[in-house]
């Protein structure tokens, strides 16, 4: 069993990295601090190969990616695609991350659906097709829509999950409406569970479409009650499936980084192998 902490990208958690900084450094010395880590650039274009060769290289050998999905695959942008043009994109997504199945570094491919992919014959057609196009993947599912998790769906939603191989991919986040889900404590993959921490700002959750969304959606530390409480889950869950994945996506406020430190030592977790820390005596 094990359980691998990190945080959505690498680029801000400025708490983990010294001033002045080249940002083409800062994955080689996050691999000094967490042994996973999300790429979320990959949702906004489909990476070059060299991107991931760079960080595969980067990284400890006990290192593992996961990669959310291009925003075209989710349906993010509503436009609708002829299958070829489906299957095209497909094989060039999976040509891209390469590398990184190539290195055995590859934790999942997170498809994360928008707030509108709802409980649907179209919705369930969509995520049967996209297990055709990438069967040989670990594919994590997030939805973004509370009817999947409804009463009448949930156990449904659950059995074709766990039928489909999908990773179910537990979300912490604020319950403001229809467009998120609740915390449900079950995983659906014999071999690994996807954890994502989205924070609890209720009120900036809904703010899609606003200038500031980012900023404030995302904005939330959490309280030592609240990681103490998911440390408990996290411990549960660990006797139900063999690999947990952990990613903190709360950093508006810089606060990924500094909450998954502190779930590290919660669960007494050490983890060997990580790239070597470079020490300042002097950087208070």
């Amino acid at each position: 069993m094990t359980i691998n902490i990190g945080v959505t990208g690498w680029g801000d958690h400025e708490s983990l990295y010294p001033d002045k900084i080249n940002p083409r450094d800062k994955l080689s010395i996050y691999g000094s601090h967490f042994p996973v880590v999300e790429v979320d650039t990959a949702f906004y274009a489909i990476q070059p190969r060299r991107n991931y060769q760079k960080w595969v290289k980067e990284t400890p050998e006990c290192f593992s990616f996961v990669i959310k999905a291009f925003q075209r695959m989710t349906g993010h942008d509503r436009q609708s695609l002829t299958v070829q043009e489906a299957k095209e994109m497909f094989q060039s997504y999976r040509e891209s991350i390469e590398p990184v199945v190539e290195a055995g570094k590859l934790n999942a491919v997170l498809f994360q659906f928008p707030p509108w992919f709802d409980v649907s014959k179209e919705h369930i057609a969509k995520l049967r097709k996209i297990k055709e196009l990438l069967p040989d993947l670990p594919l994590a599912l997030e939805f973004r829509n509370r009817s999947w998790f409804n009463d009448k769906y949930r156990a449904n939603t659950l059995d074709f999950m766990q039928e489909e191989g999908w990773i179910h991919t537990i979300c912490d986040e604020p319950q403001a409406g229809e467009g998120s889900v609740p915390t449900v404590l079950e995983p659906t993959h014999p071999e690994k569970t996807l954890i994502r921490f989205h924070g609890r700002n209720v009120h900036g959750w809904n703010r899609n479409g606003r200038s500031d969304w980012r900023a404030v959606r995302f904005l939330y530390r959490y309280n030592e009650q609240e990681l103490i409480e998911w440390k408990n889950h996290i411990e549960n869950l660990s006797k139900k499936t063999k690999h947990i994945t952990v990613l903190f996506n709360n950093n508006s406020g810089g606060d990924a980084a500094d909450n998954a430190r502190q779930m590290i030592e919660l669960l007494g977790i050490k983890y060997e192998h990580l790239n070597p820390r470079q020490l300042d005596f002097f950087n208070f």
